[in-house]
C-alpha cells in the first residue's frame, strides 16, 4: 500500500468517524430514516466506487503529477513559480475544477442523471459526502488525471487536495449543529455544513446553488451561492422528489437510479 494510500485512507476514516460521532451528539436535523441501514448502503457504494476506479483508472493523480515532475509537464513548469506558489496554486486549481466538474453535472441532462443517485438520500449527514455513483466516481478521477496533466502540480499538493477534498465533503455534508456566530466565520473560508445543505434542497432552484466542496469562493465569484434555504434548516426537505420511496436506498436501487 502507498505512502499516498495510507495517508488518504487513515484521514477518511479518521474524519468519518469524527463527524459521525458530532453528528449523533449535536444533530442540525432530526433523521427521516434509519442510519444504520443509511451508512451500510452508503458506505458500500463508496466501497465499490473505489474498487471500480483502480480497476478501470489504475492510475492515480499523485503519480501523474509526479511524472509530470519528472518530465517537466504541464504550466506550472512552463512557467516556474516558488515552491510554496505552486502548492497554493495546484490546490485552488484542482479546487476550481471540481467545482466546475459539479456545475457541468447539474446543468448536463446525461450527467445529471448519473449524479442524482448523491441527491436522492433522503436525509443528509457524513456518509452522504461518500455516496456518489461509481460512473461519478471514474469520471471524476479522469478529470482530475486532465487538470494534473494539463497543470503539473507538485505530488505533495495533489495529495493535501485529495485529503481536503474527501474530508471537506464528509464535513460540510454532517448534519452537526454549529453555532450561527461560527458558521458565519468559518464559511468566509470553508465549505460549512449549513451553507452546502442548502444544495441538497428538494427544491431544484436551491439545489443548482452552492456547489463548492472545500473553499466558498467559488460560489460567490460565480453567482451561484444561496446563504440559507428559504423554508430553514429545520423546515426545508432533502432529497429528490422523483425517488421520496424508501426502496431507493437499497444498494441495488441506487446503483439503477442513473438508468431509470
Amino acid at each position: 500500500m502507498t505512502t499516498e494510500t495510507l495517508l488518504r485512507l487513515g484521514s477518511f476514516l479518521a474524519i468519518l468517524v469524527i463527524m459521525g460521532t458530532v453528528e449523533t451528539l449535536w444533530p442540525r436535523r432530526n433523521l427521516s430514516t434509519g442510519k444504520g441501514r443509511r451508512w451500510f448502503a452508503n458506505l458500500s457504494v463508496a466501497f465499490l466506487a473505489s474498487i471500480l476506479t483502480r480497476v478501470l483508472v489504475p492510475l492515480l493523480p499523485a503519480a501523474v503529477a509526479a511524472y509530470c515532475g519528472a518530465h517537466r509537464i504541464g504550466l506550472l513548469h512552463i512557467v516556474p513559480v516558488p515552491p510554496v506558489a505552486a502548492w497554493i496554486v495546484s490546490v485552488l486549481v484542482l479546487d476550481m475544477a471540481i467545482y466546475w466538474q459539479h456545475v457541468i453535472f447539474h446543468r448536463q441532462r446525461l450527467l445529471w442523471r448519473i449524479h442524482r443517485m448523491h441527491h436522492a438520500d433522503l436525509d443528509i449527514d457524513a456518509s452522504t459526502g461518500i455516496r456518489f455513483h461509481p460512473i461519478e466516481i471514474v469520471l471524476s478521477m479522469l478529470i482530475k488525471l486532465a487538470v494534473v496533466l494539463i497543470l503539473g502540480p507538485p505530488a505533495g499538493a495533489v495529495i493535501l487536495f485529495e485529503i481536503l477534498l474527501n474530508g471537506c465533503a464528509m464535513f460540510n455534508h454532517a448534519n452537526v449543529r454549529i453555532p450561527l456566530n461560527i458558521d458565519q466565520v468559518l464559511r468566509l473560508f470553508l465549505v460549512t455544513p449549513d451553507q452546502h445543505r442548502v444544495h441538497h434542497s428538494t427544491d431544484m432552484r436551491e439545489a443548482n446553488m452552492n456547489f463548492g466542496f472545500n473553499f466558498p469562493w467559488w460560489d460567490r465569484m460565480f453567482r451561484t451561492y444561496k446563504p440559507q434555504p428559504d423554508l430553514g434548516h429545520e423546515g426545508m426537505h432533502i432529497g429528490l422528489n422523483i425517488f421520496r420511496n424508501h426502496e431507493f436506498g437499497s444498494l441495488p436501487r441506487m446503483l439503477a437510479i442513473p438508468f431509470l
